[in-house]
């Protein structure tokens, strides 16, 4: 079958070629993909793999053959999935607990940006419980994470904050529901007007740690990836000081230990089918120019989510 595998000589290390044929474990369907999307994490993973290593997460298709034992979706449902690699291809072997059903009138295209995004904006956001009223602070608010997070905080009540670098993403993460946004590389001091209730981090380095102190008592910071790449320093007399505030560390894939994709695929999927959650598509194109997408994701000049078409 056609795939994108890693190749240190082209465009995003990534190329158009050859794999093997999935084989489902009982537990697994077979999906033909029909849309993936890319994320930085696998992006950055590529750059460092083995030649002929096939990669990605997110997809969307359609259930060729239903799992051997009985679960998960039957022959021919459109489902949105989370695989831990193996998504850039023209088929998958998926856990039925990374599967849910798709609605109709939500697009494949749509749909593969849910998996590792949503994901994680909507896990991250249970870490804080009740938020009908309360603050929160999205840091890299303009990514595919950021973004979701922006509208899943709004549509559970809470006041969101994004943080940008640019200017020119201000329309953008208010149009997803933040009711106060933040040019600039930090947030420390009083430019994001702390404390919150939850902070959703991203950035990593020094915004982590103007982020710890803003967070108001009983609230919780919850980090999900370091795309800065830099080290964080805190005051930890001042993080004490603060009291009760809990740093929590979301990996996606360990927390599905905790609450399966399906589950919170289904809750995604569903609010995209009423329309109250709005993926933002910077990009789009076919499998065969993967690489060239990942080179711009990586480059930062991709906004919300790429996506690719499997024909």
């Amino acid at each position: 079958m056609r795939a994108v595998l890693v190749d240190a000589n082209a465009a995003g290390h990534l190329k158009l070629g050859e794999a093997q044929e999935p084989d489902p474990k009982p537990g697994q369907a077979l999906v033909a993909i029909k849309a993936i999307s890319l994320n930085l994490g696998e992006v950055k993973r590529a750059r460092r793999g083995s030649p002929g290593q096939l990669l990605g997460w997110d997809l969307a298709g359609i259930v060729e053959k239903p799992a051997a034992d009985g679960s998960g979706p039957k022959a021919g449902a459109r489902v949105v999935g989370l695989v831990p690699s193996g998504a850039w291809a023209e088929r998958a072997a998926v856990d039925s607990a990374a599967l849910a059903a798709l609605p109709d009138n939500v697009s494949f295209a749509h749909a593969a940006t849910l998996p590792v995004a949503g994901l994680t904006a909507l896990y991250a956001l249970e870490q804080a419980g009740q938020l009908l009223g309360r603050r929160v602070l999205v840091t890299g608010a303009s990514g595919g994470v950021g973004l979701y997070g922006i509208q899943l905080a709004a549509q559970s009540g809470a006041l969101a904050t994004a943080l940008i670098r640019q200017p020119k993403q201000e329309t953008l993460v208010r149009g997803a529901g933040a009711v106060q946004v933040v040019v600039g590389e930090r947030a420390g001091g009083t430019a994001a007007h702390g404390p919150f209730h939850c902070v959703l981090e991203s950035v990593g380095g020094p915004v982590l740690a103007d982020c710890l102190g803003q967070v108001a008592q009983g609230g919780v910071l919850v980090s999900y990836g370091i795309s800065s790449e830099a080290p964080a320093t805190i005051d930890v007399g001042q993080f004490f000081r603060t009291g009760r505030v809990r740093y929590y560390g979301l990996m996606l894939f360990s927390e599905l230990g905790r609450r399966p994709a399906s589950d919170g695929l289904a809750v995604l999927a569903g609010l995209m089918s009423q329309g109250r959650l709005q993926p933002h598509i910077d990009a789009d194109d076919k499998l065969g120019n993967l690489g060239k997408l990942a080179e711009r994701l990586y480059s930062r000049q991709i906004v919300g989510k790429a996506v690719l078409h499997v024909d």
